[in-house]
């Protein structure tokens, strides 16, 4: 098949940014007030109501904002924190820098999340387990009724990492308002970005207390120093930006959806190819739309950039078997998440897409055939 040159290319991600979002930003601008502003706690104001948790505390980044959540739930050095090898990798790092262990328990080959029963196996062998912390990957919540039951079991702390899960659900209620504390990110890619941010939304002052002060360099008054903390504020502009962002977050996620809904239609029957799946009770947001290759992946990535359809692999390296973690951090084998690094490959399925768009990427799929050299 001949490359598709006279189409555009679809890529793997789109930020939508409107004409009303440009406002917002540019009277940022004109204001001269670009940190620690009415913007900022405006859309802390809205994303905790969004998500449904009292509080809500932004930060400069998903990353920093995950590093606020773990030590506002109390994670601290020699703590250990069992969560999975199959994420981005500040899921993992972000534990180190609190000076806590990750210890990595093996995926749901289903869903690509922390499976339970892993965890409960690795909780049971690792002494002095202070932490679980769940990552909803690619905008699929994990299964938070047995996590909530494992952390009151093991008397550990529940964290979530939420990063790909903005309006995801578990039975009714959205990701973000389970643990102790959350994060999440506004990186471009995201279903709804900032340019560049992050949120921790906690059920307990305590814990926003804490996170607050972490990333706003330890201080509730300028110049009086109550705790290490660090300048990870977020900027009024990203605040002004995420305000309308925020507000159309529910529409792209039904998009999202719709195509996802479509794709999986369309990729019916490829015995080669698994699409995801959503189980009952669940509400999938389709940060990603995430297939199982059995065989030709890197050929299919060449021929569907040949068709003009951008693809990524999240993720082909587990954390746990990259150079810092090698050999350093406990667990168990993880055969399923090493599986699907070899298997997994994200079609677009974000909002930008249109009806054709859906249907070329099917075309182009289809087209493909894993046994031909």
């Amino acid at each position: 098949m001949m490359p598709t040159t006279s189409r555009h290319l679809i890529p793997i991600a789109r930020p939508l940014i409107s004409d009303e979002d440009k406002r917002r930003v540019l009277e940022v601008l004109d204001s001269g007030q670009f940190v620690a502003g009415p913007r900022v706690a405006e859309f802390e104001r809205e994303f905790a109501a969004y998500v449904g948790t009292p509080h809500a505390v932004a930060a400069s980044s998903g990353t920093t904002a995950l590093m606020a959540a773990l030590r506002a739930a109390g994670i601290g050095p020699g703590d250990r924190v069992v969560t999975t090898p199959f994420s981005y990798g500040a899921t993992a790092s972000t534990i180190l820098s609190c000076g806590a262990e990750p210890v990595f328990a093996d995926i749901d080959p289903r869903t690509f999340n922390l499976d339970p029963e892993a965890a409960a196996d690795v909780l049971r062998r690792t002494p002095g387990a202070r932490g679980i912390l769940v990552v909803h990957l690619y905008g699929l919540p994990c299964a938070m009724d047995r996590f909530e039951a494992l952390a009151q079991s093991f008397g550990t702390v529940l964290i979530e990492d939420a990063a790909q899960a903005h309006g995801a659900a578990f039975q009714g209620r959205r990701a973000g308002g389970f643990g102790r504390a959350a994060a999440f990110s506004f990186y471009p890619s995201k279903n709804m970005t900032t340019g560049e941010g992050g949120m921790v939304t906690t059920g307990q002052a305590d814990v926003a207390d804490r996170a607050r002060l972490f990333v706003r360099g330890g201080e509730r008054q300028q110049y009086v120093y109550e705790a290490v903390g660090y300048n990870y504020r977020m900027t009024e502009i990203a605040a002004a930006l995420g305000v309308g962002q925020l507000s159309r977050l529910e529409g792209w996620n039904v998009r999202r959806r719709h195509n996802a809904a479509r794709l999986t239609a369309g990729l019916a029957g490829l015995g080669w190819l698994t699409c995801p799946s959503e189980p009952e009770g669940y509400t999938h947001v389709y940060h990603q739309y995430t297939v199982r290759v059995a065989r030709g992946r890197a050929r299919l990535r060449r021929h569907l950039e040949a068709e003009g359809v951008g693809t990524r692999i999240y993720y082909p390296v587990p954390i746990h078997e990259t150079p810092l973690y090698r050999g350093r951090y406990g667990g168990s084998r993880c055969p399923e998440a090493a599986r699907a690094a070899e298997q997994v490959l994200s079609l677009p399925v974000h909002p930008a897409l249109g009806e054709e768009d859906v249907d070329r990427i099917v075309g182009a799929v289809r087209r493909f055939d894993p046994d031909a050299f």
